[in-house]
């Protein structure tokens, strides 16, 4: 394909992610033509979309209150929000990047590292980059386009798990590829000089340059290499870089010297210093924000306000100024273990989807105005702003409708565990109580929300059920179902995605036809047609679409959800307003 078609492509996958922001906006939407409905409540706060406490100034050490530690830095494992957004936008660049701009706009693509977003070629099965000039790593010497292609092809390594499979997935030869630790190299990435870098694929991939923004497509140089030690601390390429990092505690980035604004038409790096707070625990780090005392004025919180703080700000407005209660084009599940008993069974799966009240879930994450009733696993932004329902199950669920079904598969007396991330406790007692009324008896089990991703995804050990979310890396229904629900995704180690490890024959053929569709919008016609059918099957319960409560300090300016980070603070444009007020 040509330029000028990709550019189109591009554009039309803008735009149908475009709808589903407009949709989520200030107004109910009446009911569609097809039986669905456009989302939904209007959020508290500063409108989504909307930049709180203006323009930042230069200076200053911006504090980032957490209760949790960094899954992984490494961007070769890094998958995870809010880890992912805080490494491309702080510590290394990609070959693309999203805008940093709110609304719809911040779901568009601008050339990172790269002089553009990539030029296709041999029907869309070739993708070529070219380097800008004057790009450094933090020690002054040149990125170089071997740096990338050595980052993805550790990707592929069995002893770096959790990052995005997309290189897997795409890559030409990579079926059998273990990546470079052991001295081998993939021959369809090739470098025919220090400034290009091609990638051979294995199909027509439309999307390609939106597949570039994610942290696999971050430079890592061979010399740098450390395995799993990487995460510690990653060789800077963007415009900061580690000063200390004592895991669990603390981290401390400061300006990296050698990075070039000249280069970098995205990240505005205001503060001089950025120090992360971690292990804060419970609801502290809300008070703290909302106090806004002393160094707190200057603070963010990671990954953002838990839901029960919500009543806190709402009747004070001088508060609930500073909040955004931002669309995420996520949805949050009940994944059900498909690997063994009960959920084997499809007709106990079926009975789940009867016995979950999911108006419960929307109550335990703070109410309607912070999320949505998800009837689809599909977000409304990946489908045209519409809510479909096709399975029409009532929103509080049918716990009698659901211990007929019980009865009639033989599972009358379940007792089952769920595991769910520590801040997520009270929705998975929301679970537990739901479960209750359909007779089946559930225990909770919680987990240091940096420790999750991995406890979760070691599929001998995975918990009957489990909530997670899935955001899409881009605004295609591509980054959904063939990641939450195809079987051949699945890993004994490092699983994401498919957490159900679903296996279905019949979904993965519809997969790969609709993969090889190379008009978008058929292909997101049939991403939603799958999806339908996908919920008939029932591996997982949708249960919401979430908005991201995002509060900050008195003192904290340019602050914004930006959706192409799943409405996560955009950390490459936020600052403070006086940078000599309560420095840490």
């Amino acid at each position: 394909m040509n330029r000028r078609t990709q550019t189109a492509i591009a554009a039309a996958i803008a735009a149908a992610l475009s709808l589903g922001l407009a949709a989520c906006g200030d107004k109910d939407k009446s009911d569609t033509s097809d039986g669905g409905t456009a989302a939904s409540t209007k959020a508290p706060g500063a409108a989504a979309g909307s930049i709180v406490g203006g323009t930042p100034v230069k200076g200053g050490t911006l504090h980032v209150l957490t209760n949790q530690d960094f899954a992984h830095l490494d961007p070769a494992r890094n998958w995870v929000l809010p880890t992912m957004d805080f490494g491309t936008r702080l510590l290394y660049r990609t070959l693309v990047t999203f805008k940093a701009e709110p609304g719809p706009a911040g779901s568009e693509i601008v050339p990172d590292l790269a002089t553009d977003v990539g030029r296709p070629s041999d029907g869309g099965k070739t993708w070529t980059f070219t380097l800008k000039d004057g790009v450094k790593y933090e020690d002054g010497t040149p990125i170089k386009s071997a740096d990338i292609k050595y980052n993805v092809e550790r990707s592929f390594a069995a002893d770096l798990t959790g990052g995005p499979d997309y290189a897997a997935q795409y890559l030409a030869g990579g079926e059998n590829y273990k990546g470079p630790l052991n001295g081998e190299h993939l021959p369809s990435i090739e470098t025919p000089d220090d400034k290009t870098i091609v990638f051979h694929l294995k199909r027509p991939v439309a999307e390609f340059s939106y597949t570039a923004t994610l942290p696999t497509f971050a430079p890592v140089p061979q010399s740098q290499e450390k395995g799993t030690q990487y995460d510690q601390r990653p060789f800077s390429s963007g415009p900061y870089k580690i000063d200390t990092y004592d895991r669990g505690k603390q981290l401390v980035l400061v300006r990296n010297g050698n990075w070039d604004a000249a280069t970098d038409t995205v990240r505005k790096a205001y503060p001089d210093k950025i120090v992360v707070t971690q292990g804060i625990k419970g609801g502290q780090a809300d008070d703290r924000i909302i106090a806004s005392d002393g160094a707190d004025a200057n603070a963010i919180e990671m990954p953002w306000m838990r839901p029960e703080s919500v009543p806190k700000v709402l009747p004070k407005e001088d508060v609930k100024s500073r909040m955004i209660a931002e669309v995420t084009g996520c949805t949050d599940s009940l994944y059900l273990n498909t690997a063994k008993a009960p959920f084997d069974d499809p007709k106990v799966r079926e009975a789940m989807m009867w016995a979950v009240d999911r108006e419960a879930q929307v109550t335990a994450f703070g109410g309607p105005t912070m999320a949505d009733i998800a009837t689809t696993f599909l977000p409304p932004s990946l489908a045209g702003g519409v809510k479909g329902d096709p399975l029409k199950v009532p929103a509080a669920g049918d716990p009698e409708k659901a211990k007929a079904m019980l009865k009639e598969a033989g599972k009358t007396d379940l007792k089952l565990q769920i595991t769910v991330s520590l801040g997520d406790k009270l929705r998975a007692e929301a679970i537990q109580q739901s479960l209750s009324k359909a007779g089946i008896q559930v225990t909770v089990n919680t987990v240091d929300p940096s420790a999750f991703a991995d406890t979760i995804g070691d599929i001998k050990n995975a918990p009957e059920l489990l909530i997670q979310g899935w955001c899409p890396d881009y605004p295609s229904g591509s980054t959904f179902a063939p990641f939450l629900f195809d079987g051949r995704t699945i890993k004994e180690k490092g699983n994401q995605g498919n957490y159900s490890q679903f296996k279905d024959q019949a979904t993965m053929d519809e997969m790969d036809r609709i993969a090889g569709l190379t008009d978008v919008a058929e292909a997101n016609k049939a991403w939603q047609k799958l999806d339908e059918d996908i919920l008939k099957k029932a591996p997982a319960v949708p249960l919401m679409w979430e908005r991201r409560p995002l509060l900050v300090g008195t003192n904290v300016a340019g602050a914004f959800g930006n959706s192409g980070y799943a409405g996560m603070l955009d950390m490459a444009v936020i600052g403070l307003k006086d940078p000599s007020k309560n420095q840490g």
